[in-house]
């Protein structure tokens, strides 16, 4: 917005009335002044999609590499690492047997 100082009041209105339907402002400010404006004037924060979207989506990652490891192009050590000790654990015998298939059905088996 610009005023001139042999400005008609007609066009200083005219500009005053513009600077307002485009959301300028309107009347001369300072500086401290127009931070205020600069800050009401950015998009608020949860719509602007750098904020909202900031986290990665967790759960396709997770799938995506799921899959990897199934065709064996990624190593994932920690989910190998569970797989033995559960792997290791059956071979001790400190599983829980399936229905049917405990100490008394063994049992009844051999008689």
């Amino acid at each position: 917005m610009q005023f001139v100082p042999g400005m008609s009041n007609y066009a200083f209105r005219m500009t005053r009335l513009s600077n307002r339907i485009f959301g300028e402002v309107a009347r001369p400010t300072n500086a401290k002044s127009m931070r205020v404006v600069r800050l009401m004037k950015k998009r608020p924060v949860d719509l602007d999609p750098y904020i909202v979207n900031f986290y990665p989506p967790h759960e396709e990652y997770s799938k995506l590499v799921s899959v990897l490891r199934e065709h064996g192009l990624y190593r994932d050590e920690h989910l190998d690492f569970k797989e033995e000790m559960i792997r290791m654990r059956i071979l001790r015998g400190k599983v829980k047997p399936k229905p049917g298939q405990g100490k008394r059905a063994k049992a009844k088996e051999l008689v």
